[in-house]
């Protein structure tokens, strides 16, 4: 029976430890990285920028495009009137009755050469006949027929000068694209610090947990010490009341540190896209003294300036607007661009309107002149200028700005770097404070209250250096990120 408990007790334990995540500072970075979602938004916003970019460099090449239409009318063209129409069909019938005067008024005049056009009237309505005849035709020949009508072109338009706004526009994209790939690093390096902060919190609570529960632990001993003194007459009920507070409340301070572990766990597991109801460890976590290299730093601004990924966006959106203003110009300046065509109609406008697709090849130049616009040009024009300056202002300003966040970064190194050596100093003295405390309670010469006081210090002693520890882990990355050397 007692093997069968020993190993369902040796199997729990190995699935408790199978289930636990060990996670480094790096490996969180990692995670951090690979699965933010915002990140991932910035990389799409880097792709999108690149297509963007190759999209607008086909503006400088020449463009084909296809055009074809079908229109049903309900009357056709006409190239000749009705009136025209009608003469022309019976231009047989005005010419014979032209000739018949004529010739009477002829014959009139000279009685001796009637009889011999005698024959000639009876070819007249022949001949009348005849041009009547071909007179439809060539009113059926003017028939267009252009109820329906199919229409296609294709053209081939090479800009030639667009004012700049090609060039420009060009540039535009280029840049943004950077702007993209800085905008992605500086995100990267917000959430850096992010989870390094998340990940020290979880080793400040840890350590914290530890210490409130060897606080604990004395503070318990020190009850049952108490209530053997009381037994044996040599300690009040007012020792023990005292006691039992301080066990309260080290109960409760432990308690809100294991509160405050799991929730920092938690943050730390959302930044890392992992489940939130992970069970993680952390390989410092049982670090007794985390590793610190005390170091005396200087504000390097020139640094600063020259890697600050806030700066290269920056500086790349001054060069967008100023971009922006040569776009905003170009639609008042002239534009040339070169045009070729190819027209295919049916009915033919080549050859008398026949039911045949004919076409035909043109080529030309196209010049825009804006020639008058009330200022319109001239103002927004001044209002890009605007938004440029506003934008070096800005630059101006970050700069400036960053120039403060370095100093005061690396100030607090420093600073944290004093408090750290004067923690520890403060927690050797504590140590031999509660030594001797200690000592003087177990030979009766000290009061409860005074071991008290020392467990007390000893614990503030432990707690200062443990946040002054944790005070120049994060300093130190505060001051890469100033310097924009925050590795990853």
């Amino acid at each position: 029976m007692k093997k069968t408990l020993s190993f369902v007790l040796l199997f729990s334990i190995s699935l408790g430890t199978s289930a636990q995540r060990v996670l480094s500072l790096d490996s969180c970075r990692a995670l951090a990285i690979k699965n933010n979602k915002e990140l991932m938004i910035a990389g799409e916003k880097i792709t999108s920028a690149h297509y963007t970019h190759k999209a607008a460099f086909t503006n400088f090449l020449p463009k084909l495009n296809a055009l074809g239409t079908y229109m049903r009318s309900t009357e056709e063209i006409s190239v000749l009137s009705d009136n025209q129409k009608a003469a022309i069909s019976n231009i047989g019938t005005v010419t014979q009755q032209n000739l018949t005067g004529v010739l009477t008024q002829f014959a009139q005049k000279n009685p001796a050469m009637a009889q011999l056009l005698q024959p000639l009237s009876g070819l007249i309505p022949d001949i009348a006949t005849a041009l009547n005849a071909t007179g439809s035709k060539v009113v059926d020949a003017f028939h267009t027929d252009t109820r329906n009508l199919y229409a296609g072109t294709l053209t081939l338009t090479q800009p030639i000068f667009m004012g700049g706004k090609i060039a420009a526009y060009n540039k535009i994209t280029k840049y943004a694209e950077e702007l993209a790939k800085t905008q992605y690093k500086t995100g990267t390096e917000d959430l850096i610090l992010n989870t390094d902060q998340a990940y020290w919190q979880v080793i400040s609570l840890i350590n914290k947990k530890k210490l409130a529960e060897k606080y604990l632990e004395l503070v318990n001993r020190l009850d049952s010490d108490i209530q053997k003194m009381i037994n044996e007459g040599v300690a009040t009920k007012a020792d023990g009341l005292t006691v039992k507070v301080k066990v309260n409340e080290a109960d409760m301070t432990l308690t809100r540190v294991e509160d405050g572990l799991s929730l920092s766990k938690m943050v730390l597991c959302q930044l890392c896209g992992i489940p939130l109801d992970t069970d993680i460890k952390l390989t410092d976590e049982d670090e007794e003294t985390l590793p610190i290299v005390e170091k005396q730093v200087t504000a390097d601004v020139a640094i600063a300036i020259a890697n600050r990924s806030e700066l290269r966006s920056l500086e790349l959106a001054t060069k967008i607007y100023k971009q922006k203003v040569n776009v905003t110009r170009a639609d008042y300046l002239p534009s040339i661009a070169l045009t070729g065509n190819y027209l295919v109609t049916n009915p033919s406008l080549l050859n008398g309107f026949e039911n045949k697709f004919r076409g035909m090849w043109t080529l030309g130049v196209v010049v825009k002149i804006p020639i008058w616009n009330w200022g319109e040009g001239f103002y927004k024009v001044k209002a890009a200028k605007a938004e440029a300056n506003i934008a070096k202002y800005q630059l101006a300003d970050v700069k400036e700005k960053i120039e403060l966040q370095v100093h005061q970064a690396a100030f607090k190194v420093n600073e944290a770097n004093k408090k750290l050596e004067k923690a520890s100093k403060n927690l050797e003295k504590a140590d031999e404070n509660l030594r001797y405390a200690n000592l003087g309670f177990e030979e009766g010469v000290i009061p409860t209250s005074n071991l008290l006081e020392a467990q007390t210090a000893w614990v503030s002693a432990q707690s200062e250096k443990l946040d002054a520890q944790i005070d120049v882990k994060l300093t130190d990355i505060y001051l890469q990120k100033s310097l924009g050397t925050l590795n990853y």
